[in-house]
């Protein structure tokens, strides 16, 4: 695994039962770079560097995953919604171009 980037996951609304729909929200901090752009300084070339893969799990059984482009901005958000079928672990995995790979996990607990 590369180096950790920092990610978030958060649940809306923070309060939800069993069976409840709740939005899922990943934010990641990441360059995400075309390959088009060039250094101010240095003048070359910025590589490629984008994520291109995400999977939303819950207890290691993917529910969403998503085929991302280098067009995505800087530190990007995506949010899914979950019908919420009891307690677990809810995971974000992704991968970019270049083969870093990295996963956030969270608690879901449900109130009822």
């Amino acid at each position: 695994m590369a180096k950790e980037r920092k990610s978030m996951i958060k649940i809306k609304p923070k309060k939800f039962n069993v069976g409840d729909t709740v939005k899922v929200d990943f934010i990641i901090i990441h360059p995400m770079d075309t390959g088009l752009l060039k250094d101010k300084k240095t003048g070359e070339i910025i590589p490629a560097k984008y994520i291109d893969n995400i999977t939303f799990s819950l207890d290691g059984k993917p529910f969403t995953t998503m085929k991302v482009w280098e067009t995505v901005s800087t530190n990007p958000y995506f949010s899914v919604n979950l019908k919420v079928p009891g307690a677990g672990t809810l995971t974000v995995d992704y991968t970019d171009n270049t083969g870093e790979k990295s996963s956030k996990s969270k608690k879901l607990k449900p109130k009822g």
